[in-house]
């Protein structure tokens, strides 16, 4: 029997976010309230394929920079190719710089950001199990990360994008995605580029995305 079905990675070797702590909390929380059992490390060498054979999705919490060995690499390919799931968390749009096969799950790079403030995200998907439950327009407040290329041109399918008319300093214009999923490379890939503060990870709105976002990559 498994005894730990989602991995939480924590590793960082750029930025460090404060929120990562309350995040993984968080994951481990949800994680439990949907059966699974989850554990959270910052350790490389968890990535192995008999570790990643016992997962039903792994998630990188606001990962930053080159966080994974070689064969941590291999080894999370080869899990990706052979069917499972990645959920990919804020910062983690800036992980693995140079890892082409990241960045094909990504779709884009992280390219930066205006100061925390509020703002509106639309809701594109409203049937997901990430975004059913929220408003066709929501308040939300966070660092609205911008992206080298747009990822719509990844053929993505898009969840959530920023409404860059309700806060100062977006990129994009008015198609500015910041959450998506796909089916990529044999196994399933969710981003969501919210979850910058700690609170984001008490809030009932953001938590019930993340869940929504586990189970679809968990393929559950």
């Amino acid at each position: 029997m498994p005894t730990s079905d989602v991995l939480v990675y924590t590793r960082t070797a750029g930025y460090r976010h404060d929120s990562i702590p309350t995040g993984a909390d968080a994951f481990v929380e949800l994680s439990r309230e949907g059966g699974l059992e989850a554990e959270a490390t910052d350790d490389p060498e968890m990535f192995t394929a008999e570790r990643l054979e016992r997962c039903a999705a792994v998630v990188l919490l606001s990962t930053t920079g080159s966080v994974l060995t070689d064969q941590g690499r291999s080894a999370l390919e080869a899990y990706v190719r052979r069917g499972g799931g990645l959920l990919a968390v804020h910062a983690a749009a800036n992980a693995e710089p140079d890892w082409p096969f990241y960045g094909d799950l990504l779709g884009t790079r992280f390219a930066g950001h205006p100061p925390l403030q509020p703002g509106l995200v639309h809701v594109e998907d409203p049937a997901h199990p990430a975004t059913a439950h929220l408003p066709a327009e929501w308040a939300w407040t966070d660092e609205w990360y911008d992206f080298t290329s747009p990822p719509r041109d990844a053929d993505v399918h898009v969840l959530l994008r920023a409404d860059e008319s309700t806060y100062t300093g977006g990129t994009h214009g008015a198609d500015h995605p910041l959450s998506w999923c796909h089916e990529k490379a044999g196994g399933r890939f969710f981003f969501t580029a919210l979850g910058h503060t700690p609170e984001s990870y008490a809030s009932p709105a953001f938590r019930a995305h993340l869940s929504g976002a586990l189970r679809w990559a968990a393929g559950r």
